[in-house]
């Protein structure tokens, strides 16, 4: 057989020849000999079909004209040319001869290869040379039993096939300068390999060969061999060796009869289409597309595969466009409404019609709930009467599920009213419905009815009341809820009352809150640590509120207030018997003595007492503090301790009383001597250090003194106004230089001052520069 793209030439045993369309009918017939057809041959057009049979005879015949000529051979073992001439008659040629029959012809442009019992030869018209001999690597095999099988995959390459080994030759031409006597081309070997069964038939597939094997197996229990189904395989050419991609075993009719050469493989070039003959069958073979994967997915009920695969190859597919349907139907029955739904979203895109399809067959089906999560809420939508009748299936079942929907779906897809008035008449049922509330209040926060939806957060004492104060400007509206707000978050609330207090002014909130002390103070306590003069007038106030509710404060409150009436705050510490905040007063008010005798008496600790003499650094306080002390022997061991840096402790040892005993007195007085010594050593360091720096400092002024002073005739005396430098320089002049770098004539110069040796600048009463060094004395 052989394949044109518009029919199929098949010769049979019997000499005849059919015409047979691309669907295998029969349109043409011929009787072309009373023996077996072995080779068919077609031109380029279709026009002329070559036909060799059995008997050595070669006729053509034009399928349309019905014209034609035969040629007798003694016996098929030469191959010949025919050229016409320029007469236009017949030129015969013979290109081979004398190495048995010519079992297999193929011509591709200029390249004509043939087989015989010896091997395959190649023959380059263009050069009227034959340019390779390719031997049979297996003499044993019978060429009658074994034919070889060529097929040329392009202009310059061509594949052999001759019993089980392939080899893969491609025609290059030769360079120029190696030519000599050698022919122009030569035939290069790219692969070669074996493989485990009879080669059939080839043919090139891209980079692939598709091969017909005829395939013989051993029986082990009568050990011989018998006759399997052909096998139709797609393999990869390597450079030594092949790697299977695929394999088919063929059913044909009487395999187990048939021989090697009765079977064929031809291809067709304009389409993937491969023709398998054998004596009873002709299968049609082609690559398989994407709609067959996609069906064998199907049929395996791999839905989600074939969906990804029909994604990937939309542009290939030809049969397949509803398999998303048949996904989710399959789901659907199968009672996955989740899977179901979700894949709505890839599958429905954006065709709306079958998306409200799918919703009322959901809502059938009681599952609107598994839908509702996944219904297009962006630029496409949905009638607003689809989300309304989810929205209403979710308020009678499940409120969670409902406040979800609402805070997720944009408010524009349903109308908001109905949805309100929906919510309002189960509120009727249940009042205290909190979630049922939520909703609500998040229902009038779009539909701009703030101060509605701010009640509802009040009264609940939700989290999102700051947010949708600070949102949408409703600092008007909550004047009169400073407290609820307070008592809800009183962090947050006076952090928003202070971050606007342009809109909520300070005396307001003070208003709002006079009945509620506790949380004044935290308002005011705020204020005054953001800024301390702010509420100055309310200072006075925050004593009190302090020593009532947050005394730890009191104190840095005192420390850092610059407006609060010391004499009060004095008064409302004394009555409350605050000590440490008494104490500080005192101090503060000039009254240190006194403050010292509470430290001394009533808190009795003699290290505040210490730290608060050495604060104000006052000998009178000392005194004081010695002489409460003299006859408290724990008392005098912390004075020990501390007092070295401070008084002379001679002056405290002196004082104490003979034979009075004193805890750890010999470690302060090592304490003591520690402290001296130390203070020495410092002294004698700084010394050191101020000796080394003020010859430091006086070198470097030296220096500076030293250097020269630049006089040139842009400059002038300070006095007369003219230039520094006279015209004639021949003469001697002299000039005068300040340290400020002001400039006189020598002569021009003021008399000196009252201390002798020493003059100064009349004009900055800077010193002159050092003797010699500020007198120029120049002579040409």
């Amino acid at each position: 057989m052989t394949v044109h793209d518009k029919f199929l030439a098949l010769g049979t045993h019997f000499g005849k020849v059919y015409l047979l369309d691309i669907q295998g009918n029969v349109t043409q017939k011929f009787e072309i000999s009373p023996v077996k057809i072995n080779q068919i041959s077609l031109d380029e057009s279709g026009d002329h079909v070559g036909i060799c049979s059995e008997d050595g005879k070669v006729q053509v015949v034009g399928l349309y004209t019905r014209e034609g000529f035969h040629e007798n051979f003694d016996c098929p073992i030469k191959i010949l040319l025919y050229e016409r001439n320029w007469l236009n008659r017949w030129k015969t040629s013979v290109l081979h001869e004398g190495e048995g029959n010519i079992t297999n012809v193929k011509w591709r442009a200029n390249l004509i290869a043939w087989a015989n019992n010896v091997g395959v030869k190649i023959y380059d018209i263009s050069s009227k040379q034959r340019i390779t001999n390719v031997l049979q690597d297996n003499t044993n095999l019978r060429p009658d039993m074994y034919p070889c099988s060529l097929c040329w995959k392009d202009n310059t390459t061509l594949i052999i096939g001759w019993g089980s080994s392939v080899k893969i030759c491609v025609v290059k031409e030769r360079d120029p300068t190696e030519m000599r006597d050698l022919p122009s081309r030569y035939v290069e070997i790219v692969s070669a390999f074996e493989t485990e069964f009879f080669i059939s038939g080839l043919a090139p597939l891209a980079d692939q060969l598709v091969t017909l094997y005829y395939v013989k197996e051993n029986s082990e229990q009568m050990e011989e061999e018998f006759r399997t189904r052909p096998r139709l395989d797609i393999i990869q050419p390597l450079p030594e060796g092949c790697e299977e991609i695929s394999s088919d075993a063929l059913t044909v009719r009487n395999f187990q009869e048939n021989q090697c050469r009765d079977y064929r493989l031809e291809h067709s070039e304009g389409e993937p289409l491969f023709y398998i003959i054998s004596p009873k069958d002709i299968v049609v073979a082609k690559e398989r597309d994407q709609d067959d994967h996609i069906d064998w997915l199907l049929e395996k009920k791999k839905y989600e595969e074939a969906l990804m695969a029909a994604e990937i190859s939309f542009k290939n597919i030809k049969r397949h466009d509803k398999i998303g349907m048949a996904y989710i139907n399959h789901l659907v029955e199968r009672g996955d409404y989740d899977a179901a739904a979700r894949k709505c979203q890839k599958v429905l895109g954006k065709n709306m019609d079958l998306w409200e399809n799918e919703v009322y067959r959901f809502k059938t089906i009681g599952q609107l709930k598994a839908i509702s999560q996944y219904l297009p809420r962006g630029d496409l939508r949905l009638r607003p009467a689809i989300y309304e009748m989810i929205l209403h299936e979710f308020l009678k079942t499940d409120y969670e599920g409902f406040a979800t929907l609402i805070r997720e779906w944009p408010g524009e897809l349903y109308n908001n009213m109905a949805i309100v008035q929906a919510v309002n008449e189960h509120l009727k049922k249940d009042p205290t419905n909190s979630m049922l509330l939520t909703t609500l209040a998040e229902l009038y926060t779009y539909d701009q009815r703030y101060d509605r939806a701010l009640e509802i957060y009040l009264k609940l004492r939700h989290k999102d009341v700051y947010q949708l104060i600070h949102k949408h400007n409703l600092f008007s509206a909550i004047k009169d809820k400073i407290v609820l707000l307070m008592d809800f978050d009183k962090e947050k609330a006076v952090d928003m009352l202070l971050d606007n207090d342009d809109k909520i002014s300070m005396d307001k909130v003070v208003e709002e809150l006079k009945d509620r002390p506790e949380l004044l103070h935290v308002y005011l306590h705020k204020l005054f640590k953001r800024d301390h003069h702010k509420g100055q007038k309310y200072h006075e106030r925050q004593i009190s509120l302090y020593a009532e509710y947050d005394r730890p404060n009191l104190l840095p409150f005192l420390r850092e207030s610059m407006h609060c009436p010391l004499e009060k705050a004095l008064e409302i510490c004394q009555q409350r018997h605050f000590v440490e905040e008494t104490v500080f007063l005192l101090s503060r008010m000039g009254n240190c003595r006194r403050a010292l005798q509470m430290i001394m008496e009533e808190l009795a600790d003699v290290d505040k007492a210490i730290e608060f003499a050495k604060e104000q650094d006052d000998r009178e306080l000392w005194d004081d503090l010695i002489s409460y002390s003299i006859d408290k022997p724990p008392f005098i061991t912390g004075l020990l301790n501390n007092i070295g840096t401070h008084v002379d402790p001679i002056l405290l040892i002196h004082r104490i009383k003979e034979g009075m005993e004193i805890p750890n007195l010999r470690d302060s007085l090592v304490k003591i001597l520690q402290d001296y010594n130390l203070q020495i050593l410092l002294r004698e360091g700084c010394k050191k250090i101020l000796v080394a720096d003020s010859l430091s400092l006086l070198q470097r002024m030296h220096r500076t003194q030293k250097r020269g002073v630049r006089v040139d005739e842009e400059n002038i005396c300070e006095s007369c106004h003219t230039p520094i430098l006279p015209s004639d320089t021949a003469q001697a002049f002299g000039v005068v230089v300040f340290h400020c770098r002001h400039m006189f004539h020598k002569e021009c110069l003021p008399s000196p001052g009252n201390v002798p040796g020493i003059q100064y600048c009349n004009i900055c009463s800077a010193k002159r520069r050092g003797p010699g060094s500020g007198i120029l004395e120049m002579k040409k």
